[in-house]
């Protein structure tokens, strides 16, 4: 399987079948049993700075520090990855994700479909070549859904190479160049 620059591919499937675990796979934090993950020719190894400065993730619960505000945390993250002019970019990110009126709140604090947009926000603010995401419409409305689409397409117009798993039959028509389907 190939995902390459400026595509993107949808993983579908019933819940449990391994799409997340094949997600985690491909960010290297869960090995596979055969097989190998390529990033540039070189295999994927998430211990090397080169690959977690190309790779973005939203696969899990994104982890949050208690005493630090959304726009704190997008702030530690763009700096972390030495993104030109944070600010500027955080602040671009808070408008596009409607998190401006939530940004000096306390990420515990967040409704769940706030949440879900502040984890879109920490790979909005850092660059990016792939994009890794998992169910990323989950806690989404409709308008969520909506700019999820557009956003992922402006990712494969942008170059990055998107892969993700998906249950929203729009979305991956909406969004992927190819679909795998996994199965038990």
């Amino acid at each position: 399987m190939t995902v390459a620059p400026g595509t993107a591919t949808a993983l579908v499937g019933p819940n449990g079948c391994g799409k997340s675990t094949f997600l985690r796979g491909v960010l290297g934090t869960e090995p596979f049993d055969r097989g190998r993950v390529l990033l540039d020719d070189v295999e994927l190894d998430e211990r090397d700075p080169a690959v977690r400065a190309a790779v973005a993730a939203d696969i899990e619960e994104l982890p949050a520090f208690p005493d630090l505000s959304v726009r704190e945390h997008l702030e530690l993250l763009a700096r972390a990855h030495a993104t030109p002019d944070p600010g500027t970019v955080v602040d671009a990110a808070l408008q596009e994700l409607h998190l401006v009126p939530a940004a000096d709140r306390m990420p515990a604090t967040l409704s769940s479909g706030q949440r879900r947009r502040f984890a879109f926000g920490a790979w909005l603010v850092r660059p990016r070549r792939v994009l890794l995401l998992d169910e990323p419409e989950h806690h989404l409305d409709d308008e969520g859904r909506t700019w999820l689409a557009e956003r992922l397409r402006a990712e494969r117009g942008a170059g990055t190479a998107v892969l993700f798993a998906s249950h929203d039959s729009v979305l991956v028509e909406r969004v992927a160049d190819a679909v795998v389907r996994i199965g038990r």
